[in-house]
């Protein structure tokens, strides 16, 4: 097999306050293949941006990673200082954010942004730089992108604010793309023109993606894999037809459940929420964290930590798994 485009491996953060050290991510493992789309899901609260941060290390403290390793095309990245993560930032990885507005300099034109960034990490004169600064946003189907790059942020639509976002965390060309909940902050309307932007830009370049959504009908469209977070840790992980068609773990299973269709094949269902509640940060009980909401629970579930494990591309971390799964 090739050498996977990103790599995790055992990727611990944790909050430290006056009374303890809280852990917010445990032993995180997992990896992405190039020209892979990676979808992360769960409820809010689980981990996922966190994960997102960690990865290009803009942790806000006293969130720090603790424990882990992270490897970007065969280079360690979570032994860098600060100066050799900035040149990994943009270059190296791109980031689309949840809000295009906060993700833009409101007194900066947008060409000035995208002139700026290209230049930051391309060999490039101003010249140059502005002419591939009108190639992305042509590129996101920004309209009329010359007159564009004299806007700012704020004469924008949101839609509009988060195709120019897209292009610059894409311009530097990055063999990663991380998208945080990408479609969150937009109307619904303009929702599906976002995801179709990110699924036709990620065909045409073949760039590996990590998505970070709660919604299961994004990663049924867009990912290959999925991986289920849960209170800090990783429940369940494999390729998204089995996962969605085959769920091992009754937290995915009420995932499931709990969404409206959304399985690749559409079919309907009757909605059924998880009862109870994920526990807040630093409460999450002994044993496995989603034990106080499961049917299949046992006295193991209450006292050890279930390892992930599995096999054929399907991994889970439950002592009682599904039964090839059930819908």
């Amino acid at each position: 097999m090739t050498q996977p485009v990103l790599d995790i491996r055992g990727l611990r953060v944790t909050l430290r306050t006056e009374e303890a050290e809280i852990t917010a991510l445990d032993d995180i493992s997992f990896e992405i293949r190039r020209g892979e789309v990676l979808g992360i899901v769960g409820e809010s609260g689980a981990g996922k941006s966190i994960t997102g941060a960690a990865i290009i290390d803009l942790l806000v403290p006293p969130l720090r990673r603790t424990a882990g390793s992270i490897t970007l095309d065969g280079t360690r990245l979570d032994g860098l200082d600060e100066r050799a993560m900035r040149r990994i930032r943009g270059r190296r990885i791109g980031y689309v954010f949840q809000d295009p507005m906060t993700s833009l300099n409101p007194v900066l034109t947008v060409g000035r942004q995208l002139v700026d960034t290209i230049k930051a990490h391309l060999d490039l004169d101003s010249a140059a730089a502005r002419k591939k600064a009108l190639h992305w946003l042509e590129r996101v189907g920004l309209p009329d992108p010359a007159a564009a790059l004299k806007r700012y942020p704020h004469e924008l639509s949101g839609g509009m604010r988060q195709r120019v976002v897209i292009a610059l965390a894409l311009s530097a060309e990055p063999v990663l793309l991380i998208a945080d909940e990408p479609t969150t902050a937009l109307d619904v309307s303009v929702q599906a023109h976002i995801l179709k932007l990110l699924r036709d830009l990620h065909e045409e370049s073949g760039i590996s993606m990590l998505l970070i959504t709660h919604d299961l009908g994004v990663v049924a469209k867009m990912a290959d894999r999925v991986a289920v977070f849960y209170a800090g840790r990783i429940a369940e992980i494999s390729p998204a037809l089995s996962l969605f068609e085959h769920p091992r773990h009754p937290y995915t299973e009420g995932l499931l459940k709990a969404t409206p269709a959304p399985s690749r094949t559409g079919r309907d269902h009757v909605i059924q929420p998880i009862p109870g509640a994920m526990p807040a940060l630093g409460a999450g009980p002994a044993g496995c964290a989603f034990h106080p909401r499961c049917g299949r629970a046992s006295a193991s579930c209450r006292t050890e930590v279930p390892p992930l494990a599995g096999e054929g591309g399907a991994f889970y971390a439950c002592f009682h798994p599904l039964a090839g799964g059930r819908r």
